[in-house]
């Protein structure tokens, strides 16, 4: 039970971790990388799709991407899901290929983003955070329930804090990467 338990607690920390990379992902800096557009969603057919399921989407070099559209009739409407999309970018179409300039960040909206970036760290901590704390409830409705000993609890609240301060430093470096990323220039 205290096996089964742990490793529950860490595969739901795992997925808050993974959420956490695609978050930081979605923050733009001012390369040009492929991932910033997953979360478009284009009017395929009267059916919200993907962009990454109506175009092929490539890295033109490092300040542009490159979105060309399988079908021809699809490229005003997925160049006007990126335009309306929430990342400010401004896509100019030559013929059926969607190029999109990565605009340079100015240094006051680096330091947004750099706020952006540590709220996003904050939120995941706390995910984690929830996490141990609700097997460390099982663990104790264990105790009551007399299915485990003290001592096995106790070992079990220790493992798991093991588990949660390697999440947290991880959490900790993805953020550190990431207002790394935001800063350089």
């Amino acid at each position: 039970m205290v096996h089964e338990l742990s490793n529950s607690t860490e595969q739901k920390m795992s997925k808050s971790l993974d959420v956490l990379r695609s978050d930081l992902a979605k923050i733009r800096t001012g390369r040009a990388h492929t991932g910033i557009l997953d979360h478009i969603l284009v009017n395929y057919y009267d059916t919200m799709t993907p962009i990454n399921q109506v175009a092929n989407v490539t890295l033109i070099d490092a300040r542009n991407i490159g979105v060309q559209p399988w079908e021809k009739t699809m490229v005003e409407k997925v160049e006007k899901a990126i335009r309306e999309s929430d990342l400010g970018l401004n896509p100019a179409t030559q013929g059926d290929l969607i190029r999109i300039p990565m605009p340079p960040l100015t240094e006051e909206r680096r330091r947004e983003l750099g706020k952006v970036v540590r709220h996003e760290g904050e939120n995941a901590r706390v995910a984690i955070r929830n996490l141990r704390r609700d097997a460390n409830n099982s663990l104790k409705e264990a105790i009551k329930n007399k299915t485990i000993g003290e001592d096995e609890e106790r070992r079990s609240q220790e493992g798991i804090q093991k588990i949660t301060d390697r999440f947290i430093g991880e959490i900790d470096n993805l953020v550190a990467t990431k207002e790394k990323e935001l800063m350089a220039i």
